[in-house]
Parts: C-alpha cells; structure tokens; sequence
C-alpha cells in the first residue's frame, strides 16, 4: 500500500507517520520549507500543493492507493476568518481530483468541530443529527470541502471518509494556542488567562488524534466521523491539571462566567469512531498533559 500523506510536518501529520509506517505503507510526503529529518523510511517530495499543476505531477508520479490530507492554513492568529481558507479548499479539490485521476481507491480528509452550528446547544455533537452550520471562514471552506469531495467520491467510486477533529494538545503545538499558553504561564511563574474557564471542550492528547485517523484509513468506513474523546472538560480543569503537574497550582484562579449567547459545550458523539472504526483512546487528560508539560518544559528550558 503506497499513501500520500499532506500536512506530514504539522501538528497532527507528524504524529501519523509512525503508525502509517508500523501497519506497511510506503509514506509519501510533499514538503516545502523542509523535512523532517527524524524520518528517513519514507519518501519526501518538495512540492507547494498551491500549485496544481505540480501536484497533478505528483499523484500521477507517485500513484498512491490512499490518501491522508491533513494540510491547511492554522496559524493562530487569523486562521478562523483567514482568506487562506478558500485557497486551501480548492488546493485540496484539486488534491483530491489528482489523487482519483491517479487511481487512488481510500482517502480521509480532515474536518472540524467548527463544521457543526455554535449557535445550537446539544449534550454531544452527532454526525448523524447535528446540525452543520459554520460561522467562520475557516468552518465554512472544511464544509464546502467536504461537501464537494463527497459528490466527487460518489462519481468515481473511491472510498472518503471525512473526519471531523475537535480540540486538541500535545508536543510541536503552536505557541499561540490555549494549552502551550497555560503551560508557558505557569512554568513561568506567571497565572494563566483563564477568563472563560467554565467553557466545556473535547480536548484530546495529539497522539491519539493521529492513531484515530490512520485507524479510520484502514477502514472502509465512509462519511463524516468525530475525532474526538467523547470526554467533556472544562478549561478550568486542562489548566488546574496542568498547575498540578508544574507544581503552581496557587497560580490558577477560573475567572468571571462566560456570557456570550452562544454554546458554551462542544464534545463529541464518539459512537461511530468507536463502534466501526474500533478506536478508543489510549491516554487519559491526565497523562496526555503530563507528556506535553514533558515536552514543553524541555523546550521552554532550552529557548
């Protein structure tokens, strides 16, 4: 089995690529500023998947059977409303396009919880029942994808699933998001933000993101599936962790109620995810933090 993989050098993808490489596959990995250098059994391939032509090139030279599209625009800062968004959505048809025209049969493309409407508040997210109703650039290009990729599934006969991700944390995360923050802050001495503490997400440890997915891949399952714990937990609670792990638990105070008009709960409906793809996590909060506190204070006593 021979799997293209996009994204290999991210947060998630880099994470895959031992459990792509343990079930046999021959990985392939488009990259653009450069490699990574702790993977030499797989192929590496310099190539802008901007470019549609050279990402034509590359389908129809590697001839791939799966497909594992993970790249995107997610820098902190902007990406929810970026206009990046609509660039990567048709980058990614295109990907999907080349991947069919060069014989590929399986793909997962990933989603997000941003898909679903924020606006509707539901004990968990289903796939099934929920409704899909995004309200930033970013939810709506993933949604737009999905739909079209869907249709163009159909047409050829090749196997999608699209797997929706949730929150998550771990190792090579971007400084600006929530967890690298409360972890800096407090191996700094320094309190954490915690002004809207008493939100409820489904945060998952990185590594089980990325078993999730290549689980999925070595299914037939179709359609949309949560990637996700299916465990609510508030921010209070991923920050008074985190103080318990680092020793600073006097630096952790929730602060004042959320108030905004809108759902204060996302966690996932996991049936499917459990039920066919036979995937359960394999770290708890707890010791998913305790590996990324690892992780961080390494890189935080080095800088």
């Amino acid at each position: 089995m021979r799997i293209l993989v996009t994204g290999a050098t991210g947060f998630i993808g880099r994470q895959t690529l031992p459990f792509l490489l343990d079930k046999g596959f021959e990985v392939h990995a488009p990259y653009v500023r450069k490699p990574l250098e702790e993977f030499r059994d797989l192929t590496w391939h310099r190539v802008d998947l901007m470019n549609a032509e050279n990402t034509d090139e590359l389908c129809c030279k590697i001839r791939a059977t799966h497909l594992l599209h993970l790249a995107w625009y997610v820098n902190p800062k902007d990406y929810k409303n970026s206009t990046e968004n609509e660039r990567w959505r048709e980058a990614s048809l295109g990907l999907f396009d080349s991947f069919i025209k060069s014989g590929g049969t399986r793909a997962v493309m990933i989603g997000t919880a941003m898909e679903y409407d924020p606006n509707v508040y539901q004990d968990k997210l289903s796939e099934l029942a929920s409704p899909i109703a995004p309200d930033t650039r970013y939810g709506i290009a993933k949604n737009e994808t999905r739909i079209a990729a869907a249709r163009r599934a159909k047409e050829s006969g090749v196997s999608l699933s699209w797997g929706r991700v949730f929150n998550l944390y771990g190792p090579y995360e971007a400084p600006g998001r929530l967890v690298p923050n409360i972890i800096y802050s407090l191996l700094s001495g320094e309190k954490p933000n915690l002004s809207q503490g008493d939100l409820i997400y489904d945060y998952s440890y990185v590594l089980d993101i990325a078993g999730a997915l290549v689980a999925l891949l070595d299914t037939d399952v179709s359609g949309e599936v949560n990637i996700a714990s299916g465990k609510p937990v508030s921010l209070h609670e991923i920050a008074t962790t985190v103080a318990e792990i680092t020793g600073a638990q006097e630096l952790v105070d929730i602060g004042p109620p959320h108030i905004e008009n809108r759902s204060v709960r996302v966690v996932a409906n996991v049936e499917r995810l459990q039920m066919e793809v036979g995937w359960t996590p394999k770290f708890t909060l707890r010791q998913g933090l305790e590996e990324t506190v690892r992780w961080w204070r390494n890189h935080f006593l080095r800088a």
